[in-house]
């Protein structure tokens, strides 16, 4: 248990920094501390309630007054509260509907909502805290100043509200929820891949260093998704016991338990304890997330992208604006250099294996699927060829490029069936330009047949 505190931990802060609890809990509390806090002290200090101006809050002698006007704030708010936020899960019961079941993350993790959330508790707690202080007996007391404050907040809870509905009214829309997720992915990419690309970046394709030597696999013991792999503990366990280890499975993956998942050199090594410790170091989980998985990122933009192109839904619009977000997220994984595959420690000793996502997969991933449902949709299919226009300008090898010109040339091949000559026309002048382009891009290299490509 002790060797997966690790990788318990790191899933929990990951959980909390996104979570929808944990930020309006702590300002429901620090409000509420401040209700109880000021309300002592003005009793304490009773020059505090003669700052009160008289025209803010006149009945300062009556505490029947300030109880009424506390209970009062905290009862409305909770209604509010509790209506606003009953129409706020139908809406995202409606928008999962709509778009995708996997874009509620992505609203659960709004910063908007959560502060939202966590005002009007906050307002609440503050009464509540404060309330205790006004009284009658043994002696006569108003907190003049608390009360002033709990009336300002709620003031503040009235406009707040009115700036969320607003922002309600944005979120769900189609494009700002694929911009939304677009800058997540994004972030995952600035996070994980931070630094800039460099011309002369070597491939990091995935080799066996241990062709010839014998290796025991490690069987995974916890069905899920692979989200998090801590790269820097797996190379220090294979030099402490100076052995080498391959991940079977990249980021983003479902392993079933009893399925290989890591093997390692030198099985006469390898002990109970060993495998625990390596397989401690991979966070496994029945969702996935976007801690290294740029994949996932992609994924949720395409269902959207997918069902708007479905018969039932027929939005070709918002398939468009998929697609260009899609390939705003490609050309940004462009730009970074690739994290490496193969670990060493000490140097030009290998220790670890691990595959990542290829630009070829990712490529299939954003945009194989909606080829083969827009082959009928003029517009979507134009949009596909530009998006690979833009992509081709961002890439630096001929071998991505070739990657792209043979994209589209299966995009042009799966319309001829559906379109009119006259549309076909316009998708074979974009898929020449795109093959000018390359060309320009890569003299001396020729580009393969369309009659090669299936």
């Amino acid at each position: 248990m002790l060797e997966r505190l690790p990788s318990l931990f790191r899933s929990a802060l990951y959980a909390l920094r996104g979570g929808f609890l944990v930020r309006p809990l702590a300002i429901a509390l620090v409000l509420g501390a401040a209700g109880a806090v000021l309300s002592s002290l003005e009793e304490s200090i009773s020059e505090i309630s003669s700052w009160v101006p008289t025209i803010l809050f006149p009945s300062q002698q009556d505490p029947a007054v300030a109880q009424v006007i506390l209970s009062s704030i905290a009862t409305s708010i909770m209604t509010v509260v509790s209506i606003v936020f009953a129409i706020l899960l139908m809406t995202l019961t409606l928008a999962s509907t709509q778009f995708s079941p996997r874009i509620l993350i992505s609203f659960v993790r709004d910063h908007t909502t959560q502060w939202t959330l966590g005002v009007f508790l906050g307002t609440f707690s503050y009464c509540m805290a404060a309330l205790p202080a006004a009284r009658a007996l043994p002696h006569p007391f108003v907190p003049a100043a608390t009360v002033s404050g709990a009336m300002l907040l709620a003031l503040g809870c009235v406009a707040w509200l009115i700036f969320f509905i607003h922002h309600i009214s944005q979120s769900i829309s189609v494009n700002h929820i694929v911009d939304r997720i677009a800058r997540e992915t994004e972030l995952v990419i600035d996070e994980f891949m931070p630094h800039v690309r460099s011309p002369f970046q070597l491939d990091s394709a995935v080799g066996d260093v241990f062709p010839s030597e014998q290796t025991s696999a490690l069987l995974n013991r916890k069905s899920g998704y692979i989200r998090y792999i801590d790269i820097d503990r797996l190379v220090g366990i294979a030099r402490e016991y100076g052995i080498r280890v391959r991940l079977e499975r990249r980021v983003g993956h479902f392993v079933p338990a009893g399925v290989p998942i890591l093997r390692a050199t030198k099985p006469e090594r390898m002990s109970e304890e060993v495998e625990l410790r390596l397989l401690a170091a991979l966070d496994i989980g029945p969702t996935r997330t976007m801690q290294q998985d740029v994949e996932f990122g992609v994924i949720q933009i395409v269902d959207i992208a997918l069902r708007a192109i479905s018969p039932a839904v027929n939005d070709p619009s918002t398939a468009i604006s998929c697609v260009d977000q899609l390939s705003r997220i490609i050309i940004c994984w462009l730009g970074r250099e690739q994290p490496r595959s193969t670990y060493y420690a000490p140097p030009h000793v290998a220790r670890l294996i691990v595959p990542w996502i290829s630009f070829e997969e990712l490529i299939d991933t954003a945009f194989d699927q909606i080829r083969h449902y827009a082959v009928a949709d003029l517009a979507v299919s134009l949009r596909l060829i530009r998006a690979l226009q833009d992509i081709a300008g961002a890439t630096r090898g001929p071998d991505e490029r070739q990657l792209l010109v043979q994209l589209a040339r299966r995009i042009l091949a799966g319309s001829e069936m559906h379109l009119s000559e006259s549309e076909l026309e316009r998708l074979k002048r974009r898929v020449a330009e795109l093959e000018a382009r390359v060309a320009v891009a890569t003299p001396g290299t020729a580009i393969s047949p369309a009659a090669s490509i299936a």
